[in-house]
């Protein structure tokens, strides 16, 4: 079985699913609200005052400053509940507190700087949440509905990410569908189930411009993980660098859709540029640029540090939760409805990485 997953995998990297047809039911929906709306207008031209819930967070550390260089840095608003900021995204732009769960203190920034499009990146990621479900739902629920809601009542575009954590055991593993089911075993996939109807509602009965995407695991040279199933795959360049050897809490097998963070923002910015139109789907979209096992990865570093070492030490938790999310994902709507495509596979990664984290290092 594993050689079977492997021989997919392989074949997964690099692959352009848009040759793929896919045919979609064509609905019109009959509703006021929707209809004041601008949808010929590509959200480019309105994207213009940015406001970043969760900003010193794996994406939105690296988001803020990238979304800064594209839209100028006074043009985005970076906050947290953690505040102040890291002075590298404090002193770079203004910034905010915003406790993600308080409505007012949203529409209070939003109504301030004149936001016209909101980033709301807060949550808690899978393992991690298992530890505490309410924390888990409070925070990626709660923080929703107020955006949600914000932007219902002020007018803004918003994106909230999804994830391969919105997948569970019954859902196609390989290959898997756009539009398949959707039964998590985690309170953070049921949040995100959650989360992606809520915002499809909030589209379909107010015409709010929500937008999002599937995430798989994200790999950084920036941040480091904060709780998330996949985040070996970012512990074991550190790991490869700093010490030379690495104890991987998932069994060799097990694969999953994975993404360089340039590819993430890529995504992000490349969605939310694209013209309403055109889009087919809102929330949430498959997106992924690779996919590997812990064995892969492993190879790959040793290509360049043939010293580094890996055993395995299997986190029960972890293991049960990957083996419910997908092995590869199909992000052929992506592809065909804006144009995704990333830059990215294992081998220019790893490359990337090890050259970004050694300089960091001095090794």
């Amino acid at each position: 079985m594993e050689q079977t997953k492997k021989i997919v995998s392989d074949k997964m990297i690099g692959t352009d699913f848009s040759k793929k047809k896919l045919k979609y039911k064509k609905i019109n929906f009959v509703i006021l609200q929707a209809k004041k709306v601008k949808t010929t207008i590509n959200l480019s031209t309105i994207m213009k005052k940015i406001l970043i819930i969760g900003a010193s967070g794996q994406i939105g550390s690296e988001l803020t400053p990238a979304f800064r260089k594209i839209y100028g840095s006074d043009n985005v608003i970076a906050s947290d509940c953690v505040y102040p900021l890291r002075p590298e995204l404090a002193e770079a732009g203004p910034s905010e507190k915003i406790d993600a769960t308080k409505q007012e203190e949203i529409a209070a920034v939003v109504k301030k700087y004149n936001i016209d499009t909101i980033f709301n990146l807060a949550a808690i990621l899978s393992a991690k949440a298992e530890l505490n479900p309410m924390l888990g739902w409070n925070i990626g629920i709660g923080s929703l509905l107020n955006c949600l809601e914000v932007s219902r009542e002020l007018g803004t575009a918003l994106f909230t990410p999804s994830s391969i954590g919105a997948f569970g055991p019954e859902t196609p593993h390989d290959g898997t569908p756009q539009d398949t089911i959707q039964r998590p075993k985690t309170i953070y996939g049921v949040t995100k189930v959650t989360g992606e109807l809520l915002s499809d509602y909030y589209h379909k009965r107010f015409g709010v411009d929500t937008r999002s995407v599937r995430f798989p695991g994200i790999i950084s040279n920036v941040t480091l993980p904060g709780g998330g199933t996949t985040d070996y795959a970012v512990e074991i360049y550190y790991a490869a660098v700093k010490e030379g050897k690495f104890t991987c809490p998932l069994e060799a097998g097990t694969f999953m859709d994975m993404m360089y963070m340039p590819d993430a923002i890529k995504a992000i910015v490349d969605l939310m540029e694209a013209d309403p139109t055109k889009l087919v789907h809102r929330n949430s979209f498959n997106v992924t640029a690779m996919s590997f096992d812990p064995e892969m990865i492993y190879a790959e570093i040793k290509k360049h540090i043939p010293s580094f070492t890996m055993t395995y030490d299997v986190d029960p938790l972890k293991q049960g939760i990957a083996n419910s999310w997908p092995n590869y994902m199909d992000d052929s709507a992506a592809r065909k409805e804006w144009n995704w495509k990333p830059t990215y596979n294992l081998e220019t990664m790893t490359i990337d990485m090890l050259k970004v984290l050694k300089e960091r290092f001095n090794k």
